[in-house]
């Protein structure tokens, strides 16, 4: 059995495993790695013949996992794509929009005219509909054979909906070898999802490392952090709070916190904009898998109905509702996307808010170098929007307590449900350097053997 890691080493994004038995080969995630500003040139091409790969294996639908799986098929891949129901919709949706994206940043306008300056698109809508008929979905907790002697388990992280470990169990040479994949691992607790469930024991293990050497706040909740951002920011004074917030998993997650703090009373009442279509898609697919969610939320729902439907909130549907929003000059909260502030209707919004005093954005997830959320949460005084330097006077802040990731002590204890004297090897991905360095090092303290793999480095298991 040979592991080659062709994706998300030694960085967060582009998430790419290969795992090959008996000429048999199988990828797990396909993912876009976006962290160069020339990433579409970049994902155009694999470092192996995609014609070559027989089945592919989805951990989760975000696009550093899902991304490339379209220019996988126009490259020659023809194979199924395994993955849970939920992954399967969500993915759809993600890679639709990922379109969009291409052709906007293809397609500019310039002083009214369009132009076609950009990158070429790495693919298009037909091609999404093409990988979507290849997706076979497998519910959680279900052996699934995918061939004789390799047998599948989704096991149930949290982090999205539909999200899962993979586990492989192959038999090969007269021996059974399991390896597991972590995928995203979530946290506990966590708005609308399930926790994380246990791996089964393996001999090796590929883990995600976002979050390793730090540590989520603890001192609040959720709740509590909304509630003191709203009241400083919508009820003391007449102002603006910015949610830049991923459509699919971080807007449900936050829509379901609001309404808690609104049906209990919490705060007298403020108007609330979902300012995302991909946002109203991907609630549509919470509400279809409405089995899958946590108990709290399925409590929730007996009592008071909708978790993602309350009074003073508005899904913004067209463009020109949007636009409305910005014209709306009581105090109230916009959820917009995409949560790193590239591209997106959350540009519309800064656009006319990143000059307002009493305007607030508050990050709720990730951002990635270079991108405008990283260069406002670094502090930049003046940043670039629709070909205007603008200064920067909203204030700026963040909080970690909506991060779908489990954080260093979430990660460390994924690794100690397995046996040291079993595990064979532990290999870390999906971390930046320091991350990577501390989760390695606790792991090794912990008794287990570790390593960081370089893009593209081949083990024999």
């Amino acid at each position: 059995m040979k592991l080659t890691i062709w994706g998300a080493a030694k960085q967060v994004t582009g998430s790419m495993h290969l795992l090959q038995s008996h000429n048999y080969s199988i990828l797990i995630d396909c993912g876009l790695d976006y962290e160069k500003e020339t990433y579409q040139q970049e994902n155009q091409y694999f470092p192996f013949d995609p014609s070559t790969i027989d089945v592919v294996i989805l951990t989760h639908a975000h696009i550093d996992h899902s991304g490339n799986l379209p220019t996988l098929l126009r490259m020659g891949f023809n194979g199924q794509i395994l993955c849970t129901p939920p992954t399967a919709d969500l993915t759809e949706i993600l890679l639709m929009d990922s379109v969009n994206v291409f052709l906007s940043k293809q397609h500019k306008r310039t002083r009214g005219k369009r132009t076609s300056s950009g990158p070429k698109p790495l693919y298009l809508h037909k091609h999404v509909m093409d990988t979507v008929d290849r997706f076979v979905t497998i519910a959680f907790d279900k052996d699934f054979t995918i061939k004789e002697g390799i047998t599948l388990r989704f096991v149930p992280v949290g982090h999205l909906l539909g999200a899962a470990a993979v586990v492989l169990s192959i038999h090969e040479d007269g021996l059974e070898k399991s390896i597991a994949f972590t995928g995203d691992i979530g946290r506990k607790n966590y708005p609308v999802l399930i926790d994380p469930q246990p791996i089964p024991p393996v001999d090796y293990l590929v883990s995600e490392s976002t979050y390793g050497g730090r540590l989520h706040s603890k001192d609040t909740t959720i709740e509590q952090k909304l509630v003191e951002t709203i009241n400083e920011t919508c009820i003391k004074f007449p102002g603006r709070l910015i949610i830049p917030a991923f459509s699919i998993g971080r807007t449900q997650a936050l829509v379901y916190s609001l309404n808690k703090i609104f049906s209990e009373g919490l705060l007298p009442p403020v108007k609330i904009f979902v300012d995302s279509p991909l946002a109203s898609f991907a609630t549509d697919v919470y509400r279809k898998h409405h089995h899958l969610l946590n108990e709290e939320s399925q409590d929730f729902y007996s009592r008071n109905g909708d978790e993602f439907e309350f009074e003073e909130l508005s899904y913004v549907q067209d463009k020109r509702e949007s636009l409305s929003v910005s014209n709306y000059h009581e105090p109230c909260i916009i959820i917009s996307s995409a949560g790193m502030l590239e591209g997106g209707r959350i540009q519309d919004h800064l656009y006319h808010n990143i000059q307002n005093y009493y305007c607030t954005i508050l990050f709720i997830g990730y951002c990635a170098k270079g991108t405008l959320g990283n260069r406002l949460l670094r502090g930049d005084p003046i940043v670039r929007l629709r070909h205007r330097d603008l200064m920067v006077f909203a204030t700026i802040k963040q909080t970690d307590l909506l991060s779908g990731h489990g954080d260093h002590d979430d990660l460390l204890n994924t690794v100690k449900q397995q046996q040291p004297e079993k595990l064979r090897k532990v290999f870390l991905v999906h971390g930046e350097s320091k991350s990577l360095e501390s989760l390695a090092t606790a792991v090794t303290e912990a008794g287990y053997s570790v390593c960081i793999p370089e893009k593209g480095e081949v083990f024999e298991l």
